[in-house]
């Protein structure tokens, strides 16, 4: 069975616009993020990283307990757009519409690697296009809804303007009952079961003044986004461990060794390396086995044993006692609530 590397992330501040946002319908986020591994430390940072991995997994607990298109629909009432980060920022002390869309779509890894957006003009309208890129996402729905929701409230706040599209195109199939669509989106028409989710609205629009806008301010918000896009263009020395290790990782555990081996370092050269960072090679190794682990375990063809296996664990009771270590639940238990 191959591999897949842990590649695409979402920005901690986009994860606490959902968690926030799910937090005013009443979910104990608290106890959602424990449930699925996530610790409250890497919840800090805004410019930091979650695997998108992760952030399925919150949609997952989420549309347990609540409506999650009624969340994800909302998303962009009910958080501020400016709670993205950088990213939006550079919108805001840009002179028009047009140029904060474009600033959007050149800084989106930001706030997501695993999906893009793009604006192609049709005839006296621009279409401004979503797409899902990671094959880690399971929930492509949810993330369509959030990204619209959040483009449009931002639109409406840079403006001061109660923009509304000419029409919204989907990339599913349309929902049994779309209320909050029609509400979130009302009254543009709604096109379900489309080749790509798009806004569309009329290209005039592209010359309405951003509100405030500061181009003196823009260049020191601009070097903080080309840094943190260079960051996710640039694998970092523990990115590129993590890669090594998956690639290692076939029925035996990857070893210190054969890691600096293949990164051309010598092994105390690799540890300084990782010390500087705050890291270790067991860390690194305890994170991409607990990761794919939780990846594996989903796929209901693989049994415990097997995933021992493929971790590169000798005995399948050294993974079960590092899987309750990692999560305080046993992989079967894990398992049961997965599904």
């Amino acid at each position: 069975m191959t591999h897949l590397p842990i590649t695409n992330t979402l920005s901690v501040a986009s994860v606490n616009m959902i968690l926030g946002a799910a937090r005013q319908q009443g979910i104990d986020t608290n106890a959602l993020v424990e449930t699925i591994g996530i610790s409250h430390d890497s919840l800090r940072d805004p410019d930091s990283r979650l695997s998108i991995q992760q952030v399925q997994a919150i949609w997952r607990e989420l549309s347990a307990q609540t409506d999650t298109n009624r969340i994800s629909l909302r998303l962009g009432e009910l958080i501020s757009p400016s709670a993205v980060g950088v990213v939006a920022y550079v919108m805001m002390h840009s002179l028009t519409l047009g140029r904060a869309i474009t600033q959007l779509c050149r800084y989106q890894d930001i706030i997501c690697d695993g999906t893009r957006l793009l604006m192609r003009s049709e005839g006296d309208q621009v279409a401004l296009v979503s797409q899902v890129t990671s094959t880690e996402i399971v929930y492509p729905a949810l993330v369509y809804n959030s990204e619209l929701s959040i483009i449009l409230s931002a639109f409406r706040a840079l403006t001061g303007l109660l923009i509304t599209p000419a029409e919204v195109r989907f990339a599913y199939p349309r929902p049994a009952d779309v209320g909050e669509h029609e509400r979130a989106f009302s009254p543009a028409r709604l096109v379900f079961d489309a080749p790509e989710t798009a806004l569309l609205f009329s290209a005039s629009l592209l010359d309405t003044p951003v509100l405030n806008a500061s181009p003196g301010m823009m260049p020191l918000f601009e070097q903080h986004a080309d840094a943190l896009l260079s960051r996710l263009t640039t694998p970092s020395l523990a990115g590129r461990v993590r890669t090594e290790i998956v690639t290692l990782m076939k029925g035996e555990e990857p070893t210190l060794a054969g890691v600096a081996d293949r990164l051309a370092m010598g092994v105390r050269t690799l540890q300084g390396h990782l010390r500087s960072e705050g890291l270790t090679y067991q860390n690194l190794l305890d994170e991409v086995r607990k990761e794919l682990a939780q990846r594996h375990l989903r796929d209901p063809f693989l049994s415990t044993t097997d995933i021992a296996y493929l971790l590169g664990y000798a005995e399948p009771s050294v993974f079960f006692r590092s899987f309750k270590k990692w999560t305080g639940q046993t992989p079967g238990a894990y398992r049961q609530l997965a599904h």
